[in-house]
Order: structure tokens, then C-alpha cells, then sequence
């Protein structure tokens, strides 16, 4: 016998409840004699009657109260787990898989974390905070903030914010005692606090301008760090000169605990953007999300 269709039983139920095959095609939207030949078919195909029909009433057969007990339940949790299930269209849930770094992260998402979970209560973000430069789509990664200058070809790119810039720093302390380099060859005759990639094996080298082009310098010093944050603890403490984004340094240059070196050397470059897979249909959560931190970007 061939499977029921759930319009088949939806039919059923219409007239069991009725009591009337005009009321219940008004409800199902159709017609009373398209209604009728549903049902004719339905028993017809189980080979067993299950309703009464007279001039004036409909009732159910043993079989049809039966099947009537049996099927309303189902229906029932059908229509539950359709609607759990239409929340994906209506209200955007699921979860956002988010590859951050850090500097972007403490920038554009830490500060929307609250206000994003009282919009979207449904949706569950899972972030990687790391520095490494990775593959999105191969880390299965949803969404990613990356530099400008390392933004992957495929990849949909959206500004976040201003041009940045890296700026050498020390103390004073360290400027009193071995003094200030001039230019950026002059570092090499410094104790400079140097930063490893994650994922790399050297150590990154610091990047200057001048006449147009940008050139490296590889410096040496005492401390090697997998965390720029702790290269400039070290460099408040007067260990040596560091070199960052300069964002994160102007309140401790403000403070006077750190002086900044070489700035006519120190060029802008493109900041943080956003950036995500091209795809024909976004999920609403990553939507949701991806308008979230560019609405929070464009207030700052």
C-alpha cells in the first residue's frame, strides 16, 4: 500500500473535527466536492471506511475515532518541529563560527558581544581569537577580520574601519640609557622585543617606509614573544623597543610611559575588514551578524 500523504490525513482531521465537509474545506482552502474525493480516496486506499456520511451529518467510523487518536499527536509535533524549524527565517539562530585577531577582536566584537546576544538570543558565536593567517573555508570558519594587505582574492571584503599604522616605542628609561635610533638601520644597534607569527617559525620582521616603497628590517634583541600585547609590558618595563599598531600605544605614550621612535619612517596601511566566503544565499544568523559588527563599525 502506498504511504499517506500528510494532506491525506490533514483532510481527515479537518472533517473529524468539523463535522462537516463545508466547514473543513473552508478550512483546507478548497473546495467541498475536491474534499470529498480526498477522503473517498483516502479509505478507498486503506481499504476501510472511516467516516459516516448522511444528508445532514458526518461522523467517524470505530476505525476513523481510531485513527483520529492515534494521528492528531503526530500532527501535532509536525507542526511543532515546522515551526522550530521556520525560527530560521523569521528569527535568525544557529551558530556563527568566527575566526578573529586579536587586535580586531578587542576593536569590533568584544565591544557588540552583549548587545548582540540581547538582539539575537538565538544565535551561539563560536570564536577563534588567534594571530595566525589561516584559510576561512578550510578552517570552517563562517566569517573572519583580517588585515587589508592579507585579504584572500575570493574572499568578500568589507572596510571596518581607518587606515592603521605600526610605530617603534620604548621607554624612557631605555631611551636615557642607550639612547634614540635615528633611522630604522639604526635598530640593529638595539635591544628590540620581537613577536612570532603564530604559525610562523622566524620571527616577524618590522616594516618602514620610505621614498615611496616599504622595506624590512631584521632586528634582534633578548626576548622573542607569540603575544604583542607582552612586547609592549616588556617595553614599559624598559627591556627594550617594541613596535606596534599605534592605536593600541597612544595611551601609554600619553601616560609618558612609552615614547615614540622613527614615526617620519611609520606609513598607513589598510586596516580590518570583515570578510566572508561568496555565497549565492546567506544563513540570516551569519547576516545577522556580519550587519551587526559593520552597523557598530560605522557608529564608531
Amino acid at each position: 500500500m502506498r504511504a499517506t500523504g500528510n494532506t491525506d490525513l490533514r483532510a481527515f482531521v479537518a472533517v473529524a473535527e468539523q463535522g462537516n465537509f463545508s466547514k473543513a474545506a473552508e478550512q483546507l482552502g478548497l473546495s467541498p466536492s475536491s474534499l470529498s474525493q480526498i477522503i473517498r480516496t483516502f479509505e478507498e486506499r486503506l481499504g476501510v471506511r472511516l467516516i459516516h456520511r448522511t444528508t445532514r451529518s458526518v461522523s467517524l467510523t470505530e476505525a476513523g475515532e481510531r485513527l483520529l487518536l492515534r494521528i492528531r499527536p503526530a500532527l501535532a509535533e509536525l507542526d511543532a518541529a515546522l515551526s522550530d524549524v521556520g525560527h530560521f527565517r523569521d528569527r535568525p539562530a544557529g551558530i556563527v563560527r568566527v575566526r578573529c585577531l586579536r587586535h580586531a577582536f578587542r576593536i569590533y566584537v568584544a565591544p557588540i558581544l552583549v548587545a548582540f546576544h540581547t538582539a539575537y538570543p538565538d544565535i551561539k558565536l563560536d570564536i577563534l581569537v588567534d594571530d595566525a593567517i589561516v584559510d576561512l573555508v578550510a578552517g570552517g570558519f563562517d566569517v573572519g577580520f583580517t588585515l587589508g594587505e592579507v585579504l584572500e582574492k575570493d574572499m568578500v571584503g568589507v572596510k571596518l574601519g581607518g587606515e592603521m599604522r605600526q610605530i617603534a616605542v620604548a621607554s624612557p628609561d631605555y631611551i636615557a640609557r642607550h639612547g634614540r635610533p635615528e633611522t630604522p638601520k639604526d635598530l640593529h644597534s638595539h635591544k628590540c622585543i620581537r613577536w612570532r607569527w603564530s604559525g610562523r617559525v622566524t620571527p616577524y620582521n618590522w616594516e618602514f617606509f620610505k621614498d615611496g616603497a616599504w622595506f624590512e628590517v631584521e632586528v634582534d634583541g633578548p626576548l622573542i614573544l607569540s603575544e604583542q600585547t607582552m612586547t609592549i609590558d616588556a617595553a614599559v618595563q624598559g627591556m627594550g623597543i617594541a613596535f606596534w599598531i599605534e592605536q593600541e600605544l597612544k595611551p601609554l605614550i600619553d601616560q609618558g610611559k612609552l615614547v615614540s621612535l622613527l614615526e617620519e619612517y611609520s606609513a598607513p596601511f589598510p586596516g580590518f575588514y570583515i570578510c566572508y566566503p561568496q555565497q549565492r544565499q546567506m544563513a540570516p544568523a551569519l547576516r545577522a551578524f556580519i550587519d551587526f559588527v559593520k552597523a557598530s563599525a560605522a557608529e564608531r
